[in-house]
């Protein structure tokens, strides 16, 4: 029996977008709707040339192939827009494809958006059994799995009330508990953990761990970096559409956050990242300058500016800038209220910037990962960007023969100014 558990070969998908023609306005009255009609009765030659005109074709995805091991845990990396969501759709059977075939040996579990599958109206418990039969699961096989379904996702207290009325953690705990328990072959996640709380992620990664040392499948797409080289041995890299590169985990998320990165920008805009959940809703972080120049020096002063936008009245809202590893790891963290304790009020509709000035940057030389975020005074997060740029260090005039990087999760004193609306 052959030990592959999702052979690909030629994948491709094509979507027909359309196009306003030119010189038209965007919204048409019923009138023109109708003598637009007429003409293209009159003269059928006309309407095809403009139907041809104002079309054009996407590949989402092009010639890809590979094949995954049973057991095996496979990300899948690369920018918004690259196709891995439309991947994972093909690999699901939620979409056929264009081009190419897919060979999939055994039951898969997808997890691709918060709530797939459940309907609103049903409470969670009635949604427990309709989604696992929805993934091929038995009566009995739901029955045995639900109480440890109802522990992982901790939605005891909620679990005879409708779906429609719990949040979107909520909605994604139970959906991804009931995915974990039910024991499919193939498993397949999309972002949707990045919805979760810090432990409940860290529960997840888990019980991902679990499941494919258990034998069988999973296959992750994910922008963090360290869940990514964490959970999985392999690691495929798309890039428009295609195939960039593929091999272990570590060396895939070196190469692609090296080739990708902004690594000298000065300034970085962040309406091209796609948050997770309700992040950015509150509050949005618009964009991240340095005001010293780039590349920084060790041992050196280190300036930047963080602008955003709130979106509605924010109580005691803090701001953070991180540098991590290109794998993920938390290296320096430095936040508005660390040294003291400031924490303004922003009225809804304010926009502001704030600046931090590092006294000393204490990293060794070297390429790290930039990730920006903000959080209320009850610690709900606000707004996070994770890996939005990286940024070299070089030897400054401080710089020693040696020097020790610091440990995980040092937190240094740093200066910080606001400068917003407060109430």
């Amino acid at each position: 029996m052959s030990d592959i558990a999702i052979k690909v070969q030629g994948l491709g998908k094509k979507y027909l977008l359309r196009h306003q023609a030119q010189g038209r306005s965007r919204y048409k009255s019923l009138r023109d709707v109708l003598t637009d009609k007429a003409k293209s009765l009159l003269r059928p030659g006309r309407r095809q040339r403009v139907a041809e005109a104002t079309r054009e074709e996407f590949w989402a995805l092009r010639d890809v192939s590979f094949d995954i091991k049973q057991g095996e845990a496979v990300g899948i990396i690369g920018r918004n827009g690259a196709g891995k969501s439309t991947l994972l759709k093909l690999l699901s059977r939620i979409t056929e494809p264009t081009t190419g075939r897919i060979e999939v040996e055994g039951r898969v579990a997808s997890l691709l958006e918060v709530g797939t599958g459940f309907h609103p109206e049903l409470t969670g418990r009635e949604n427990i059994f309709l989604n696992g039969a929805i993934l091929g699961m038995s009566g009995a096989e739901i029955r045995k799995k639900f109480d440890e379904i109802v522990a992982f996702a901790e939605v005891e207290k909620f679990l005879d009330t409708p779906v429609k009325r719990y949040s979107s953690g909520m909605y994604m705990r139970l959906a991804f508990a009931v995915a974990a328990h039910l024991e499919p072959e193939i498993l397949v996640i999309d972002e949707v953990l990045a919805v979760g709380d810090a432990a409940f992620q860290k529960k997840c990664l888990g019980k991902m761990k679990q499941v494919s040392t258990g034998g069988r499948t999973v296959l992750f797409v994910s922008h963090n970096m360290g869940a990514i080289t964490s959970l999985c041995q392999k690691a495929y890299w798309l890039e428009a559409g295609k195939l960039a590169s593929s091999g272990s985990a570590r060396e895939v998320v070196a190469y692609y956050l090296t080739s990708t990165a902004d690594r000298q920008a000065a300034k970085i805009d962040l309406a091209k990242f796609k948050r997770p959940g309700d992040y950015g809703d509150r509050l949005r972080i618009t964009h991240v300058e340095w005001l010293t120049d780039v590349p920084l020096q060790h041992g050196e002063k280190a300036s930047a500016r963080i602008h955003f936008q709130a979106c509605e009245d924010i109580d005691e809202a803090t701001m953070g800038l991180g540098f991590s590893t290109l794998d993920g790891t938390r290296l320096l963290t430095y936040e508005t209220d660390f040294q003291n304790g400031h924490r303004p009020c922003l009225k809804g509709g304010a926009k502001g910037f704030v600046d931090v000035c590092i006294l000393e940057l204490p990293l060794a030389p070297g390429l790290y990962s930039m990730d920006v975020g903000s959080r209320s005074g009850d610690n709900y997060a606000l707004d996070y960007v994770s890996g939005f740029c990286q940024v070299e260090i070089g030897m400054g005039p401080k710089t020693p023969g040696y020097i020790v990087r610091q440990g995980a999760g040092v937190r240094l004193g740093s200066e910080w100014a606001w400068n917003a609306n407060s109430k």
